[in-house]
């Protein structure tokens, strides 16, 4: 039986830090298979402790089939956890690690039929009377998950169960994980910082970042329609190219983008999408092109919707299938510290007279959310920067295994504004449009 989890509001402080959860509010349908995914300490493994029991709530509800269930202890959730770290005990054989929550359960019962049907739905079938230490890595996870599939729970949590083990390995586990879930129909949570992991095995992703839900949404949309720009740069490879723009909308003649030393010349009639960046006029933004975005082709070769721009090869990294082409076009990329979205501004708090320190009452005064990407301000003419010259380039673009490139070659582009982002200096996606307008700063 498959149950549905729901977090309203939660909060989970250490001390009086930062909350390494704040307000969070997630649901997971029965049956249903949630990857938390985030960089490492963004809280999503202290959000699985919490669902688990292991981790008490600061504040905030936690519904389990629409009950209350703060109170309830952990082994009164009907959960299994898988970690990190496989957690077997080393004089225990597999038969009998596998078993070891059974005889907790129903003590005095005979529980080697589920451990041999557990063993062999997993392929260990053989390995049921070695010791931990006579095993490989991918045995031991296996092993420890057996564990958790014997005891029949409503629900899977996974603390990145993979990150141990070799990338072969992790992609062979990984299909078997998607496979087995779906199979046994259990609600699963799992946790990972690899993307790749996030994508190819959740029905849908939450992407975490500094203690705060950034996005909820199926792979295919958080990749396609990141809602802010950490979401954007967190989830492909390559990277998404971020570059600072200034859009140009004169009253007469074609409105543009300008990345500092080439424009981006927005086809007419305006998309409904291009038509909103009227607005931003002389704004400063940040561009978003994912690699595949722009290719190497001349003008005469444009197809509808697609501009030229130009850019200097800097580097060429042969990946086998294809190959990464960094180029350099002039302009300056949009820096995100951390690739972080901006926090919420936390409730006002009343001054007391007694208790806190002078410092933490003056970082409380002080505590603003900023914006996320770090914009440096325009060179004047003339003024030669400070800083070098970039030399790993500010655009990466995929290209075939078989085109050959030579360093310092200037070669053309054509960039498919179909697949154009455009993000405030807040790190808000504002093209393509979001499902809600943020609100327009004067």
């Amino acid at each position: 039986m498959s149950r549905a989890i729901s977090l309203q509001n939660v909060t989970k402080r250490y001390g009086r830090g930062a909350p390494a959860v704040d307000r969070l509010s997630l649901s997971v349908d029965p049956g249903e298979f949630l990857v938390l995914l985030g960089p490492s300490g963004c809280g999503k493994s202290t959000v699985l402790r919490m669902i688990a029991g292991l981790e008490e709530i600061t504040d905030g509800e936690l519904y389990l089939d629409g009950e209350y269930s703060n109170h309830l202890p952990p082994g009164g959730r009907g959960m299994a956890m898988v970690f990190q770290n496989f957690a077997l005990y080393p004089s225990m054989t597999s038969r009998d690690n596998i078993g070891f929550p059974l005889r907790f359960e129903a003590p005095g019962e005979d529980h080697a039929p589920r451990v041999e049907a557990t063993a062999r739905l997993l392929g260990i079938a053989d390995l049921l009377d070695r010791y931990p230490g006579q095993l490989s890595g991918g045995e031991r996870q296996r092993v420890a998950m057996g564990r958790a599939i014997s005891r029949r729970p409503s629900v899977f949590l996974m603390d990145e169960p993979l990150s141990n083990l070799d990338a072969k390995l992790r992609n062979h586990l990984r299909a078997e994980i998607a496979q087995l879930t779906r199979e046994l129909g259990v609600t699963t949570v799992y946790v990972t910082h690899d993307q790749s992991e996030a994508m190819s095995l959740g029905d849908r992703v939450a992407v975490m970042r500094g203690g705060i839900l950034q996005q909820v949404s199926k792979p295919r949309e958080a990749y396609g329609l990141p809602e802010n720009v950490f979401v954007a740069a967190f989830i492909g490879t390559p990277r998404i190219n971020l570059l600072q723009a200034v859009v140009h909308a004169p009253l007469e003649g074609r409105m543009s983008i300008d990345l500092g030393r080439q424009r981006l010349a927005l086809p007419e009639p305006l998309s409904p999408d291009h038509q909103l960046l009227r607005i931003q006029q002389g704004r400063r933004l940040i561009v978003g092109l994912r690699s595949e975005a722009v290719r190497i082709a001349v003008p005469s070769q444009a197809r509808p919707g697609e501009v030229p721009i130009s850019g200097i090869v800097e580097h060429v990294e042969f990946q086998g299938h294809e190959a990464l082409v960094h180029l350099n076009t002039g302009s300056q990329p949009a820096l995100v510290p951390d690739l972080e979205s901006p926090r919420p501004q936390p409730a006002p708090r009343r001054r007391q007279s007694q208790g806190g320190s002078v410092l933490s009452r003056l970082r409380e005064r002080t505590h603003v959310s900023g914006p996320v990407v770090v914009l440096d301000e325009p060179e004047a003419p003339g003024i030669t920067p400070d800083r070098p010259a970039l030399s790993s380039g500010d655009l990466v673009v995929r290209t075939g295994p078989d085109l050959r490139l030579r360093t310092g070659a200037q070669v053309p582009l054509l960039v498919d504004l179909a697949h154009l982002y455009v993000f405030d200096h807040y790190g808000r996606r504002i093209c393509p449009t979001p499902n809600e307008l943020p609100g327009f700063e004067i």
